[in-house]
């Protein structure tokens, strides 16, 4: 089973809410620190992708990939481009997602290698994240080329709301 990474524009992310928000839903669930809090039903990943998304998808200001396994979406990544004036030369990495059955099968390292390269053919020369310290994802970022900027300690609370814990800042030069 080969994994392909596609472009998601708006009228996919609308054709394919439903999974797009069982990943969400079930990654939160299992304690993704993704800005969500658990458990967090279908209905509100689908208001996430529809409400907060597809518009900025349409607007051209984000840029979507999911990776495609045997026709279905398993992962997704998504660019921030739209910067501020001073920062054109730069792009965000937010919600790289893998649900939780497909996990360790090479498919985040798949979105972020898109990612990365995609933010190369918009002319961007920076990609910056971040993610909760200690988390299974930031072995992975680190091994795209990304560099730890810094810690900022309780930064945002669990998905279980039990625990606030720290986010790294981590940078990719391209």
């Amino acid at each position: 089973m080969e994994t392909q990474v596609i472009e998601l524009g708006a009228a996919a992310i609308e054709g394919h809410v439903e999974t797009l928000s069982r990943i969400l839903a079930d990654s939160v669930d299992k304690g993704a620190a993704i800005s969500f809090m658990a458990p967090m039903s279908y209905k509100d990943a689908a208001r996430f992708w529809l409400d907060n998304v597809l518009p900025e998808v349409a607007a051209g200001r984000r840029v979507v990939f999911g990776a495609e396994r045997s026709g279905d979406i398993i992962g997704t990544v998504q660019l921030l481009t739209a910067m501020p004036p001073n920062q054109q030369h730069r792009c965000e990495v937010a919600k790289m997602i893998v649900h939780p059955t497909a996990r360790r099968l090479g498919i985040g390292r798949s979105l972020m290698a898109r990612a990365i390269e995609h933010a190369g053919e918009l002319g961007k020369t920076l990609v910056t994240l971040d993610t909760r310290t200690g988390d299974a994802a930031e072995p992975l970022y680190a091994s795209v080329g990304f560099e730890v900027a810094g810690v900022i300690p309780d930064f945002a609370w669990d998905p279980d709301g039990q625990a606030r814990h720290a986010t790294t800042y981590m940078f990719r030069r391209i």
